[in-house]
């Protein structure tokens, strides 16, 4: 357990360092007004409807880094200051949103499985590592194979949730690109606000990178535990 702990620190060590991260740059270009004086909203109006999506609302949503894309009502949910806000940060994020609904609108491979594990990984991820560690206790006090398909059913569970963050890397990056790309091509930014919405996504796309190798180092070391107990 100790080898466990270990990883789990590491892992929180860097997720930490790149939220951190993270904020830094998106106050940052917080304070970059654009010069074109659009808010999140318009911005995110204006990218939906020049991919030709009439369908899809725009809305506020309370908290900070709550922004994301609901593709069973259709609505681009943009947090307060992002919604509201006239800068490098928020057309960052409002037209990053956008792009997973254009995505959708597109019928993107890789979206459209991550839809379809969201019901199981909500299911399994909370109860995966129980699984796990309560199959391998079970083995090693009674001494029955019982313990061991315990750990190897919450095994499965766990990879599902691997396999959620890893289709979501390319989910994320392709938003981004596709968001950089509109930007760029309807010259909604000047070089320096464009400069500084890439370097906010690229941070951003960081967070999910660091998630989904965390969620593969959790699975390999309790896949040693338990194949290797099997041993």
């Amino acid at each position: 357990m100790l080898g466990y702990y270990v990883l789990i620190g590491a892992i929180g060590l860097v997720s930490w360092l790149v939220s951190n991260q993270l904020k830094q740059k998106f106050a940052k270009y917080s304070k970059v007004q654009l010069r074109n004086g659009l808010s999140g909203r318009e911005i995110a109006e204006k990218m939906l409807a020049d991919n030709g999506i009439y369908d899809v609302e725009v809305i506020s949503t309370p908290g900070q880094l709550t922004d994301h894309y609901n593709p069973k009502n259709k609505t681009v949910n943009l947090s307060e200051a992002v919604y509201n806000q006239r800068n490098a940060a928020a057309a960052a994020v409002a037209a990053h949103e956008c792009g997973h609904a254009v995505q959708h609108a597109q019928a993107y491979s890789a979206l459209g499985m991550r839809s379809a594990l969201v019901p199981i990984v909500s299911v399994t991820s909370g109860m995966s590592q129980w699984l796990v560690i309560g199959g391998l206790v079970l083995a090693a006090g009674a001494g029955i194979g019982l313990g061991y398909w315990i750990s190897v059913a919450g095994l499965i569970f766990m990879g599902f949730a691997t396999l959620f963050s890893f289709i979501t890397l390319p989910v994320e990056y392709d938003a981004s690109n596709r968001a950089l790309a509109w930007l760029k091509t309807k010259n909604m930014l000047t070089p320096e606000e464009y400069s500084g919405s890439k370097d906010a996504l690229k941070w951003a796309a960081r967070t999910y990178l660091v998630a989904a190798i965390g969620a593969l180092a959790s699975l390999l070391y309790w896949g040693l535990q338990v194949f290797g107990s099997r041993n």
